[in-house]
């Protein structure tokens, strides 16, 4: 963002939602984005690795805090949404939500100001993962036939009525959730990381202004980005637990006998 802020201030209209889109790195697929995606995945390596390199029964700083992201996923979202049988999700969905929540952090890192979510392919491709995993945990469990029962069709209903039901469910089980999966992550990035842009750059552009008062008033655009960069760190945290709390839902469902 830094790079574009320079841009803005050169150019007599203010900045479009192309601007906010940082230029390639090395052709296509070297990208801003492609490279904190590596970075957070080294990080996360590094971290989960050295913490429990050596284990120890009185954990030291890097342990506890390792154990302290995977009790909060374990007890407060896998056996919340699926009871004991989520437990064995715990470490896909601790690592979903660490993932998550430092991509998101990056949208007020210093130097990075962006956060991949907040372009559209990337919680795509996370809710397609999450999409696989508890698609195919419901069939291994139940098989096809009985999983597609299951999901498309609501007991005690009079038969008529499933004409009516089966395309609504089937749209709820394998078009929504996925689609506002995605959309929920990318809106909450995008427009957050959109609404630090608009105050930094306004300040910036109220700053090189001829007029006194106008400059004057740049200090209230900048206190608002600093009030907002606080409301995204929020935000970063709140939408990797709702993400990773309605996979795990989701997962729950496909296991359970009833619909």
């Amino acid at each position: 963002m830094s790079g574009q802020l320079v841009v803005a201030q050169d150019l007599p209209w203010p900045p479009s939602v192309g601007d906010f889109y940082p230029p390639d790195v090395a052709g296509p697929w070297v990208t801003k984005f492609s490279i904190m995606i590596w970075i957070a995945v080294a990080l996360l390596i590094i971290f989960f690795v050295a913490a429990y390199r050596k284990p120890k029964l009185v954990p030291g700083k890097g342990q506890w805090a390792a154990e302290a992201v995977y009790g909060l996923v374990r007890d407060n979202i896998a056996r919340e949404q699926m009871g004991n049988a989520g437990i064995r999700f715990a470490p896909y969905l601790t690592v979903l939500f660490s993932f998550i929540l430092l991509t998101n952090i990056f949208s007020i890192v210093p130097g990075l100001q962006i956060s991949p979510n907040s372009h559209i392919a990337f919680p795509i491709v996370l809710a397609a993962i999450s999409y696989v995993m508890y698609n195919y945990v419901g069939v291994r469990k139940h098989g096809l036939g009985k999983y597609l029962k299951q999901s498309l069709i609501l007991p005690g209903v009079p038969w008529p009525m499933h004409f009516l039901l089966i395309p609504i469910e089937f749209l709820q089980n394998f078009v929504v959730r996925p689609v506002t999966l995605a959309l929920r992550l990318f809106a909450n990035m995008f427009a957050g990381h959109l609404l630090l842009l608009v105050f930094t750059v306004g300040g910036f552009v109220m700053l090189g202004s001829s007029s006194v008062f106008v400059q004057a008033t740049s200090v209230f655009s900048f206190a608002m980005a600093i009030v907002m960069a606080f409301f995204e760190a929020l935000v970063a945290v709140l939408q990797a637990y709702v993400f990773v709390t309605l996979s795990a839902n989701y997962i729950g469902t496909s296991l359970a006998d009833e619909h």
